[in-house]
């Protein structure tokens, strides 16, 4: 953006000890939007004072959230919101500037070869090795139960990197990959895992839950692929005595699949210092939150 006399005057205000004044003059910076970020980042190589370049790091980060803000209240009120999209707009809560191309490409790459070997004889289990042929073999996916101080585990783009996830990641990157190529397999509700669900026919979310009208063939594991039978599931929930109900067996939409992925991201920023960022992602969160849509 041309820096203009307004924008001068308002950056030279940056360094006003009054907490009013500062804060008027940044949400006037605010206001410029995102074309403001190269004026502040070159007014940041150009200032010495430690101080001052904390401000204008929590500007560039407030326009950053801000921006982000608006294009998940529009990815959230897709007809059907694309889950690696969704994926997408919560790693740029830390990775602001990725290129979301990148990890679009590499999840196309995977699906032309997963692709190459399908075929209509398959039966859905038969599809799955493929599959996990595919993202485990030749993609080379790795996937580790959740750790809370792996934080990079949560933002896609690292997961495409590194080739290593956790199961809620690793999970979006095979449903995401089961949606392109028209496999019927959703998220499903069981408790303290994340698992997918193979189903009989595909879902739609945008009429009225009917319980009775889907089933499970089978489950999936997204850490390493491993496949789970309806006796294998029915006794996990015996050892961990939670009586079952069909709630845990209904497919989750991809916005709560993307809520559950940022509930779980505030659990990486417990130190005192990260209050701040707990909050935005609550209010990221409610942003996705059905009700508050609808007022």
């Amino acid at each position: 953006m041309h820096e203009t006399k307004e924008i001068n005057a308002l950056f030279h205000l940056l360094d006003d000890p009054d907490q009013e004044v500062y804060d008027t003059v940044a949400n006037k910076i605010l206001l410029f939007g995102k074309e403001i970020i190269p004026n502040l980042e070159n007014l940041w190589e150009n200032t010495v004072d430690e101080s001052i370049q904390e401000r204008i790091e929590q500007l560039i980060h407030r326009v950053h959230y801000s921006d982000l803000q608006v294009a998940l209240q529009q990815w959230s009120k897709a007809e059907t919101p694309d889950l690696l999209q969704g994926a997408i707009l919560v790693a740029r809560y830390q990775f602001p500037d990725m290129q979301p191309g990148q990890v679009v490409a590499e999840i196309e790459r995977i699906k032309r070869n997963i692709w190459l070997e399908l075929n209509n004889y398959l039966t859905p289990l038969e599809q799955i090795n493929v599959l996990n042929s595919m993202i485990y073999n030749y993609f080379g996916l790795k996937g580790e139960e959740v750790a809370y101080v792996r934080k990079n585990q949560f933002f896609i783009n690292q997961v495409i990197e590194s080739r290593k996830g956790n199961p809620l990641t690793n999970g979006i990157v095979y449903q995401s990959l089961c949606a392109m190529l028209d496999l019927p397999v959703y998220a499903v509700n069981i408790p303290r895992q994340f698992i997918l669900g193979y189903f009989d026919t595909f879902y739609d979310f945008n009429e009225m839950p009917r319980p009775d009208d889907t089933r499970i063939l089978f489950f999936i594991d997204p850490i390493q692929g491993q496949i789970y039978s309806h006796q294998d599931v029915e006794g996990y929930l015996k050892r961990m005595s939670i009586p079952a109900t069909p709630y845990y067996f209904q497919p989750q939409s991809n916005k709560r699949v993307i809520q559950f992925l940022l509930e779980e991201l505030i659990k990486c920023f417990q130190d005192d210092k990260d209050a701040f960022r707990r909050d935005e992602l609550k209010t990221l969160i409610k942003l996705l939150d059905d009700k508050q849509q609808e007022e």
